[in-house]
């Protein structure tokens, strides 16, 4: 009988229940899954700012990953309700960030050094750690140095810092709204459905198709672009006002990535910068050994696109694995062309004819990205940002006379 249990443990430990089979999210799963898995990350980033430390971080790393599992597979956070899937998915990638950020620092070997800190404050090794579990961007600390932070045009006076974030959030919260039922109306039958379906109409002549399947891709990253926005907002807000911290430890997250003029512009300095250390951990750096900065670049954006694949899975398992891995890696592909253009030409890829490249290869491949968000049902969520639009009326009406007009334009 031991040995049966000995056999069967790392089976029932990885172990993956069904979503009926979840426990519902409360105090007591509280802190039987998410406290531990967020205490283990904290004690990893104390770990990595004490010197010789790097044993006991090689030995904590496995705990990490295990209790972060447990916290992403055994917890219903939608309560049981299939429309709120999304808060799954939200937790299951904060403690997919916890077990790449945690083996980063396994391996690191001096200790990491913060050289920003709140006005006034005193040297706290616990504070340190504190805001380098929750810091996804260096911001302050020597490993992000290398790293863009868009200028900050914001108020630096704390009371109208915050009034200038607080309309942020409440702005991009209607925005986000607004395009998310955008994007419904463009498709009520399969967008407002966990079984989704494709942006791209098979009914329609294939120059319609892809005219109907840009503008949803178009509305859809509106739509991300002002969710992730808000709740940047929102964090820096509760960090501002909560936890007393300098308005300059949350600098802007996207540095208007519609005037990029080149891929390298617009992935590596103009779209939020997140969860790039995360791609590079993953991807990046175990791909530039054997390939140099071509095995980098692709690499990064592998990370980023099983990251991806991971969201729809969650969401969906019937969707093919190729959209998002093949997508990334397109992105990766086209700022590799713009290098070998760089070095023939003498010439860096930008202007106006930079935009239209830029543009024109995000929407192509890009509609694969939202295709494949499509199929695994990602836009039958629903929020309470839906819910208090104050102009829900207006993209529904707006988008269904625009949809029936493209089919009306259909021979």
């Amino acid at each position: 009988m031991a040995w049966s249990f000995v056999e069967n443990l790392p089976t029932d430990i990885l172990h993956v229940p069904p979503l009926a089979e979840r426990l519902p999210f409360n105090t007591s799963t509280f802190f039987a899954y998410i406290l531990p898995a967020c205490l283990s990350h904290h004690v990893a980033a104390l770990l990595v700012i004490l010197p010789g430390t790097r044993v006991y971080r090689l030995a904590l790393w496995p705990l990490v990953a295990l209790l972060a599992f447990r916290a992403s597979v055994y917890i219903d956070f939608a309560g049981g309700d299939p429309l709120q899937t999304y808060m799954n998915l939200s937790v299951a990638l904060v403690m997919f960030c916890f077990v790449f950020r945690t083996l980063e620092w396994t391996f690191l070997k001096d200790p990491l050094k913060r050289h920003l800190r709140p006005v006034g404050s005193s040297l706290s090794t616990f504070m340190d750690a504190l805001d380098l579990s929750t810091n996804v961007r260096g911001v302050g600390w020597n490993w992000s140095r290398s790293l863009h932070f868009p200028p900050d045009t914001r108020p630096t006076l704390r009371v109208w810092f915050a009034g200038y974030v607080l309309l942020s959030a409440w702005y991009h919260s209607v925005v986000c709204g607004a395009f998310h039922l955008a994007t419904q109306a463009f498709s009520p039958e399969t967008f407002t459905v966990l079984s989704g379906g494709t942006i791209f109409d098979a009914t329609l002549p294939p120059l319609i198709r892809y005219i109907r399947s840009s503008i949803i891709t178009v509305v859809v990253a509106v739509a991300i672009y002002a969710v992730m926005q808000m709740m940047y907002d929102i964090a820096t807000l509760i960090g501002v006002l909560v936890f007393w911290q300098d308005p300059a430890q949350w600098p802007p997250v996207f540095d208007k990535p519609w005037k990029a003029d080149s891929l390298r512009d617009f992935w590596g300095r103009r779209w939020h910068q997140l969860f790039r250390r995360t791609f590079v951990v993953l991807g990046g750096w175990p791909l530039k050994v054997p390939f140099g900065r071509v095995g980098y670049v692709l690499g990064a954006f592998l990370g980023s696109g099983i990251v991806h694949n991971v969201v729809v899975v969650i969401l969906n398992q019937n969707v093919e694995w190729w959209y998002m891995l093949l997508s990334f890696e397109m992105m990766a592909v086209g700022i590799i062309l713009e290098d070998m253009f760089a070095r023939i030409s003498g010439r860096e890829v930008g202007g106006w004819i930079g935009r239209v490249w830029t543009m024109a290869w995000l929407l192509a491949w890009g509609s694969i990205i939202i295709d494949g968000f499509a199929r695994a049902g990602m836009f039958a969520s629903t929020s309470v940002l839906d819910i208090a639009c104050p102009v829900r009326g207006i993209p529904e009406y707006y988008v269904t006379a625009l949809d029936r007009w493209l089919r009306d334009c259909a021979p």
